[in-house]
């Protein structure tokens, strides 16, 4: 069994905008299943694909069961194309800090405005850097999960 444990934060535009990055990695994601705080996700980016199963949120939104698959190219777009709906759009930097990762995520289309950074830890109470281009802390805010904002993006709050 696999169990994420992630933080969500808001980010500071401004600050953002002057930070030196790498290449962000385009990604497009669909929701086959949103049911009962459960989602099955496919999503793609330039060269694979995956099926990502995740379990309902614990109470304080931080934790929860994951499982993912790859996929076929060819059917990961065939099913977001025919079977997802509303897919979200978004380029994803990934920036290193020490032994881990802050993933930011900045989101085109109808969710296009917002950016959001996680950083995956390996216990709820492990601490870590957080860098000066970090904003309000958004863990367990389901606005922001990818597949809230699939449905009700950010454009029309």
């Amino acid at each position: 069994m696999a169990v994420e444990m992630e933080r969500k934060f808001l980010v500071h535009t401004t600050a953002w905008e002057k930070l030196a990055k790498p290449e962000p990695e385009y990604l497009r994601q669909g929701y086959l299943s949103g049911a009962g705080g459960t989602t099955v996700r496919i999503r793609t980016t330039a060269t694979q694909a995956w099926i990502t199963i995740k379990g309902k949120s614990s109470a304080n939104g931080l934790s929860r069961l994951e499982y993912e698959y790859t996929l076929p190219m060819e059917d990961a777009r065939e099913m977001l194309d025919a079977l997802c709906g509303e897919s979200i759009e978004k380029w994803r930097y990934t920036i290193p800090t020490g032994e881990l990762n802050w993933e930011v995520d900045v989101f085109l289309g109808e969710n296009k405005g917002l950016i959001v950074a996680e950083i995956e830890v390996r216990t709820e109470e492990e601490m870590f850097n957080i860098p000066d281009w970090i904003a309000e802390e958004v863990t367990g805010d389901k606005r922001y999960y990818n597949s809230f904002l699939a449905m009700n993006p950010f454009t029309k709050w």
